[in-house]
C-alpha cells in the first residue's frame, strides 16, 4: 500500500510539472499575480474562520467541553490531512491527539472524531448532490455529469457502510482503527469497550448530530467564497452558483482519488478539465489550485509546528521527572 501511495504521489507530481510546462510558467505566474497578496490574505482568513466554525461543529458533539480544544484539534486535523504525506486518516489521528492534549479525554476525542468525520462526509455528499442537481438543471447535457453522479452514489454507499460498521460492526471497526492508527487508538482510548460506549453515547444526542451536520453543510457551501473572491479579483468573475458546482465537482474527484496522497496532480488536473467547462483558462485554473496549496501551507505549517513544540515540551517534562 505504501508503494502504491508513493507511486501515485510521483505520478501526481509529474502531472503538475507537465501541466505547468505545457501551459507556461509565465502565464501561471501572471494569473497568480492578478489575484495578489491581499486577496490571498483574505482567502486565508476566511479559511481560518471556517476551520473555527467546523471546530465548533465538533464541539456540539461534546457540549460540556471548552470550544478551544476542538477548534485547535480541527486546525491540526486540517493541517495533517492537507500537508503530511499520508492518507487523510493520519490527519484525523493528529487532530484527536491535539484535542486530547487540551482537556478532552483520549477516549472521547477519538470517539467524537469518528462521529464528526462521518457526519462531515454525509454533509459533503449532500453538498455535492445539491451542486450536481443544479448542474443538471443549467446544463442537462454536461458530459461529466453522469460519471459524477455515479461517483456520488458510490461515496454515499461507502458512507452508509461506514456508519453501519460504527453502530453494528464494532469488531471489524476495532481492526480498522488499529490498522489506521497503528495502535494509537488502542493505547489511548482505554480499550475498545470504552470507545464503543463513547461513540454510542454521542449518537444518542440527536439534536447535536443534527446541528453538527447542518453546520458542516453550511461550511461546505461557504468554502466556495474563497474561490469566488480569487476569480473576481483575477478578472474572471463567475456566479457563486457556478463556483459551487466547480468546487463540488473538484471535491468529488478528490474524494474518489483518496489513494493519491494530498490529491497531488488530481486537484490540478480536475481544475483544468472542469474549469474549462465554465470558461476558466488553464492558467487561471492551475493558479487557483496553487493558491489553495499555498493557503494550506500558510495555515498548516504553523499549526503542525505548534503541535510539535507542545509534544516536545511534554516529553522533556516527563524526562525531567524521572
Amino acid at each position: 500500500m505504501k508503494l502504491l501511495s508513493i507511486a501515485a504521489a510521483i505520478a501526481g507530481i509529474a502531472v503538475i510539472a507537465w501541466l505547468v510546462a505545457h501551459f507556461g510558467p509565465a502565464a501561471i505566474l501572471a494569473a497568480l499575480s492578478a489575484v495578489g497578496w491581499r486577496a490571498f490574505l483574505a482567502i486565508c482568513l476566511i479559511h481560518l474562520a471556517l476551520i473555527a466554525v467546523m471546530g465548533l461543529a465538533w464541539r456540539v458533539l461534546l457540549p460540556e467541553t471548552s470550544p478551544w480544544a476542538p477548534i485547535w484539534g480541527r486546525l491540526v486535523r486540517e493541517a495533517g490531512a492537507e500537508l503530511l504525506p499520508f492518507s487523510q486518516v493520519g490527519g484525523y489521528v493528529l487532530g484527536a491527539r491535539a484535542a486530547s492534549l487540551f482537556g478532552i479525554g483520549a477516549t472521547r476525542a477519538a470517539a467524537s472524531t469518528i462521529v464528526d468525520v462521518t457526519l462531515e462526509f454525509f454533509a459533503e455528499i449532500a453538498y455535492v448532490a445539491m451542486a450536481l442537481l443544479w448542474l443538471l438543471h443549467v446544463r442537462p447535457g454536461a458530459g461529466f455529469a453522469l460519471p459524477a453522479v455515479s461517483g456520488l452514489a458510490f461515496a454515499a454507499l461507502l458512507a452508509a457502510l461506514f456508519l453501519v460498521v460504527q453502530r453494528r460492526g464494532f469488531d471489524r471497526f476495532d481492526r480498522f482503527a488499529r490498522m489506521i492508527g497503528r495502535g494509537w487508538a488502542e493505547r489511548t482510548a482505554d480499550g475498545a469497550a470504552q470507545l464503543h460506549a463513547a461513540i454510542g453515547s454521542i449518537y444518542k444526542r440527536r439534536l447535536g448530530l443534527s446541528a453538527n451536520s447542518l453546520i458542516h453543510f453550511a461550511c461546505w457551501i461557504a468554502s466556495g467564497v474563497e474561490v469566488w473572491i480569487a476569480l473576481r479579483v483575477a478578472g474572471a468573475p463567475l456566479s457563486f452558483a457556478t463556483v459551487l458546482i466547480l468546487e463540488a465537482l473538484l471535491y468529488a474527484v478528490r474524494t474518489a482519488a483518496f489513494a493519491v496522497p494530498l490529491g497531488v496532480g488530481v486537484q490540478e488536473g480536475a481544475y483544468v478539465i472542469v474549469g474549462a467547462s465554465f470558461g476558466l483558462s488553464p492558467e487561471l485554473a492551475l493558479a487557483l489550485s496553487l493558491i489553495k496549496r499555498a493557503r494550506d501551507l500558510a495555515i498548516g505549517l504553523p499549526a503542525l509546528g505548534a503541535l510539535q513544540a507542545i509534544e516536545s515540551g511534554r516529553l522533556w517534562r516527563r524526562r525531567a521527572l524521572r
